[in-house]
C-alpha cells in the first residue's frame, strides 16, 4: 500500500520542521495547526491503517514506509494527535539497533524521572534530568 496521491501532493509541498531538539534522532515534523487539518487527518488515518507495528525502545509505534522515508505520529487519538514524523529509514529505531548505531538516548518515563538508555538498549540507569531548561518538547521518536 502507498500514500493516495492527494497525501502524496501534501506531504511534498508541505514545508517539515527539523526537529532541532532532537540532533541524535534526525527527523522531521508537520504540526497540525500549521498545514492543512483535512489532509493532516488523512495522512495520520493513512499511517494508522495501513502502517506496521515497530518499537522505539520499548515504545510500541505505528510507522508507514514509503520512499525510504518512515512516517509516525505518537499514537495519541486521533483528534488529539497535533504532529507527524517522518525520517529516513536509516534513521529509524530498528535499523539502528539492527546495525548498532544507536544513541545515547534519555527518555522521560510517566514518573517524571528520566532514564538514560545506553547505545545496546540492554541497560537502563536514573540520571538526573538530562533536559536542559528552554528546549522544545520533544516531538517524537524515530
Amino acid at each position: 500500500m502507498t500514500f493516495p496521491d492527494h497525501i502524496r501532493t501534501f506531504l511534498r509541498e508541505e514545508k517539515w520542521t527539523f526537529a532541532k531538539t532532537m540532533q541524535e534522532w534526525p527527523h522531521e515534523y508537520l504540526v497540525r495547526e500549521r498545514v492543512d487539518a483535512v489532509l493532516f487527518e488523512a495522512m495520520v488515518n493513512h499511517i494508522r491503517e495501513h502502517g506496521f507495528e515497530g518499537r522505539f525502545y520499548s515504545k510500541p509505534i505505528t510507522y508507514f514506509a514509503e520512499g525510504g522515508i518512515i512516517y509516525w505520529t505518537m499514537g495519541a487519538p486521533i483528534p488529539d494527535t497535533i504532529i507527524i514524523n517522518r525520517c529516513k529509514e536509516e534513521e529509524s529505531y530498528e535499523n539502528r539497533l539492527k546495525n548498532g548505531t544507536l544513541p545515547k538516548e534519555t527518555i522521560p518515563n510517566k514518573n517524571k524521572q528520566n532514564k538514560t538508555v545506553d547505545s545496546t538498549a540492554t541497560r537502563i540507569t536514573s540520571p538526573a534530568s538530562s533536559l536542559r531548561s528552554g528546549q522544545e518538547p520533544r516531538h517524537g521518536q524515530p
